[in-house]
């Protein structure tokens, strides 16, 4: 059941001591892992509340909090522009795990259908990509979190596939499509770099034409940076694309990966498998047809229009 936003501004007050919330309204960010609140104190400073769900929500939680810190050092390093949330204290949970009390990131969340190709906030939007993928991956191995070569980041791919081919409700074109593609071994040539894991538009926060904040960093790992450009592949105008990756590409280090879109391609048309199997294994009848119908969609789009 969810926690009301009054229950959780009270775990705010008492995870920052002096903390005296003035007003709490409850977050966007709010999902089926986590409670999420925005609390407003006295002077207007604006905080935010994460309370996790389940055991797994908390461990991830838990693991995030050091690498938030690390980014922060990052940018006073100069290595990133924008800002991450941080943890400014904890109030455990009567359930078990604790709650974490964050500073808010400045800025409104970025609105896809707003950019632009050219200069501007479309051209920041790939710098601040190509500044995630330049990070040093020790930044994200430290931290404990996963490290993947791209030869076992293929593989797990496969894994996904098998496992989604069992349940007998991937159309088989579609799998096909992926295992081809999956088994192509010059698309998986590449080096992995940290990539956040979690992109979309409520990941980035603008302010004054710049990407000010991204947050929202628990899938952060060392892997494919396909996955972090497999959002504005499925989603954005081509000509916005091509600004985007034109200035992801200028800011990345002289490294060549010619299957970078490909790669963020079947990323994208995987993501609709990866939800399936989430209603697969919670039992979510739901969820599973809502899985069955993007992929039968998908389909349709892929083949009807002969883009096999």
């Amino acid at each position: 059941m969810p926690r009301s936003p009054l229950a959780l501004a009270a775990l705010a007050s008492v995870a920052v001591p002096g903390l005296d919330v003035y007003d709490v309204l409850r977050s966007p960010h709010s999902d089926s892992d986590f409670d999420v609140v925005i609390v407003k104190d006295a002077t207007g400073k604006r905080w935010v509340v994460r309370a996790p769900k389940r055991a797994t929500a908390g461990a991830a939680l838990e693991a995030e909090k050091g690498l938030l810190i690390a980014l922060a050092r990052a940018k006073d390093a100069g290595l990133v522009d924008f800002d991450v949330p941080q943890p400014t204290g904890a109030a455990p949970l009567t359930e078990g795990g604790r709650a974490v009390v964050y500073t808010e990131v400045p800025g409104a969340p970025l609105v896809l259908a707003s950019l632009q190709p050219g200069p501007g906030l479309t051209a920041a939007l790939g710098k601040t990509i190509a500044q995630i993928h330049e990070l040093p991956t020790s930044l994200v191995e430290d931290q404990g979190l996963a490290a993947y070569s791209a030869e076992s980041y293929r593989e797990r791919r496969l894994a996904e596939l098998d496992a989604g081919v069992q349940t007998g409700k991937v159309p088989p074109r579609l799998a096909d499509r992926w295992e081809r593609q999956l088994e192509n071994v010059s698309w998986w040539r590449f080096e992995t770099t940290v990539v956040h894991g979690d992109m979309g538009e409520h990941q980035f926060m603008v302010s004054d034409g710049h990407v000010s904040g991204v947050v929202d960093w628990m899938d952060a790992r060392v892997a494919d940076p396909a996955d972090d450009l497999a959002w504005l592949v499925a989603s954005a105008p081509s000509d916005v694309l091509d600004t985007i990756t034109e200035a992801y590409t200028a800011a990345r280090r002289e490294v060549r990966d010619p299957h970078l879109l490909d790669r963020a391609r079947l990323a994208s048309e995987m993501a609709l498998l990866r939800w399936l199997m989430y209603g697969v294994r919670t039992e979510n009848s739901d969820v599973v047809s809502d899985g069955v119908g993007m992929l039968l969609d998908l389909e349709a789009l892929l083949f009807d229009d002969d883009e096999d």
